[in-house]
């Protein structure tokens, strides 16, 4: 008979294990970034997929036409952000005066705060640009590291993504085999709970993007502010990232907004537009999109968004959420680890029957 291991030896092999985990996606990141995004990238096409198939359509050219699909919505995407950029480059005289009229106004209101002068200054600023530029072989060789990973994630995704819709029925055995019998049931309703949530989550992104580039772009056309749809493109696809993305779309908006307007009022516009949109899409629009499909709370979403950044960098920040959402089902059902679905979960327990006696009297 098999003795169970004691409580605080299984912890702390679950802590060993989500170390070693950690260790592993750092090793191998430039290999296991572009299965994971293919794996559930895969598993939001599979609707596509299997409405082909119910169409007499052989396995393969499904297969390739739901890839093909795929490629024209990244297609179209690419392309609405090139030519939002295009008047960046016609305008760049212009924007290089009105950035000059921002640090000019800048250098005079910090000389008045401060006994820093403008030649002071000047200098100050040479000095950080000759720091910046002696390590530009460092900038330099990050930069063609980051465009051989570009290069080896383009050529991996889209072979994982494939093989992965071709091997579906081999890996789905392969889990079913993986446990003892008598829990295939249980296992695949794991399996349909996790294509229902990857499947939903990635529609819900799609969808997101598209009312946040028209709600966004639109309401700063009407107030007339330069480059509106290029801020709501660059917001809606950053906004993607879970809380980073909207932090890192608020400044862009902002650089973006000085550097084609003298008026600082069209600065303040665009945070009271951009916080209002962001109030309907977080109260209102993705809560009726996702429903309750996704509930990681907060706490452990914005440090798993985090640690994904950490260990795999933009990848695994767009990753960290749907992952979670898959652990959580998971654990949930896991009878050795709900605990950590409790820990994943958005849900409250009531604490105080945690802290209440077995032997303690019901209050009257």
């Amino acid at each position: 008979m098999i003795q169970k291991l004691p409580l605080t030896v299984k912890r702390s092999i679950e802590l060993l294990g989500l170390v070693l985990l950690a260790f592993v996606i750092v090793q191998l990141q430039d290999i296991l970034m572009p299965l994971l995004m293919a794996l559930v990238t895969s598993v939001a096409l599979l609707p596509v997929y299997r409405y082909l198939v119910r169409k007499k359509i052989p396995s393969s050219i499904s297969i390739f036409l739901t890839m093909f699909l795929m490629l024209i919505v990244l297609t179209v995407i690419t392309f609405l952000i090139i030519s939002q950029l295009r008047p960046l480059v016609y305008d760049f005289t212009e924007i290089k005066e009105n950035i000059i009229n921002h640090i000019n106004v800048i250098s005079v209101w910090f000389s008045e705060k401060t006994s820093i002068s403008g030649a002071q200054q000047t200098e100050l600023i040479q000095n950080q640009a000759s720091n910046i530029l002696d390590s530009a072989g460092e900038y330099l060789s990050n930069a063609m590291g980051s465009i051989s990973t570009l290069l080896i994630f383009l050529g991996l995704f889209p072979i994982y993504t494939f093989l992965i819709l071709y091997y579906r029925s081999t890996l789905r055995k392969f889990l079913l085999m993986s446990f003892q019998k008598g829990n295939e049931l249980q296992i695949s309703e794991t399996l349909k709970s996790i294509e229902s949530i990857i499947h939903s989550y990635i529609v819900g992104l799609l969808i997101q993007f598209t009312y946040m580039t028209i709600l966004l772009g639109g309401a700063l056309l009407i107030f007339g502010i330069d480059h509106a749809l290029l801020i709501g493109v660059i917001f809606a696809l950053l906004n993607l990232i879970p809380y980073v993305g909207a932090f890192i779309g608020n400044i862009i908006g902002v650089l973006l907004t000085l550097s084609a307007s003298t008026n600082l009022s069209s600065v303040f516009i665009v945070l009271i537009i951009i916080s209002a949109v962001q109030f309907l899409d977080n109260n209102i629009l993705m809560p009726s999109i996702l429903g309750s499909k996704i509930r990681i709370n907060a706490l452990v979403s914005l440090f798993g968004v985090f640690v994904g950044g950490a260990l795999a960098g933009i990848g695994g920040m767009f990753l960290s959420l749907p992952l979670m959402a898959v652990f959580k089902v998971i654990f949930d059902h896991t009878e050795e680890f709900k605990n950590w679905g409790v820990l994943l979960g958005d849900v409250q327990p009531a604490t105080n029957r945690f802290l209440k006696r077995k032997d303690q009297e019901p209050s009257m």
